[in-house]
């Protein structure tokens, strides 16, 4: 593949939403450190879906029913899978997580038009709750890459103790970071590494 990469102003906004969710949701290391995803309190969730749904520009005017918190984290534990298996180039892995959440959401496609916007596809599920539409939405991003070429652009850093997640929309295609902290961090390990040396 050749070129910038280039997805549709939905799909690039529901792949955005799914790195965040994964990132913000999920527990495991963030660049260098421990990072602790919400737990079973609902503040806690609450405030970490809030957090996440402000941060892909979708500021809600209160916090997130605890119901649809509790499923968006789920959603997110169940989007690192496919992220790890397609940055492990298991597509296999990967395709059927991603069956898996289009059934569950019942993700259907549909053309939607804001103002003073074109006519662009989403998929939404059975009906416009807050998880149901991101959860739909976000698995038919996810299809969407891995039932492309553009599958190898989903990726989980390479940079030490950190396990948070990309899409990568470099030209070349070669990102392995989540981060240009991380990459640094990275860098500066190596040039320390070869001055020791």
């Amino acid at each position: 593949m050749t070129g910038q990469v280039s997805f549709d102003s939905h799909a690039r906004s529901v792949l955005t939403a799914s790195v965040e969710y994964v990132n913000r949701l999920t527990p495991g290391y963030s660049g260098g450190t421990p990072y602790s995803a919400p737990t079973d309190d609902p503040e806690s969730v609450t405030s970490a879906v809030a957090d996440a749904l402000t941060a892909i520009g979708y500021p809600p005017a209160s916090r997130p029913p605890l119901d649809d918190s509790r499923r968006l984290v789920q959603l997110a534990q169940r989007m690192r899978l496919v992220f790890e298996a397609a940055d492990a180039r298991d597509l296999d892995a990967a395709a059927t997580e991603i069956n898996a959440l289009l059934r569950d959401t019942n993700a259907r496609p549909q053309l939607d038009r804001g103002r003073d916007r074109p006519w662009s596809l989403h998929f939404h599920g059975p009906d416009e709750q807050l998880a149901n539409g991101w959860a739909a939405g976000c698995a038919a991003g996810l299809a969407l890459a891995v039932g492309s070429d553009l599958a190898g652009r989903l990726g989980v850093c390479a940079a030490p103790s950190c396990d948070r997640v990309f899409v990568d929309m470099s030209k070349n295609g070669q990102r392995r970071f989540c981060s240009p902290q991380c990459q640094s961090r990275v860098k500066a390990a190596a040039h320390r590494a070869r001055q020791a040396g």
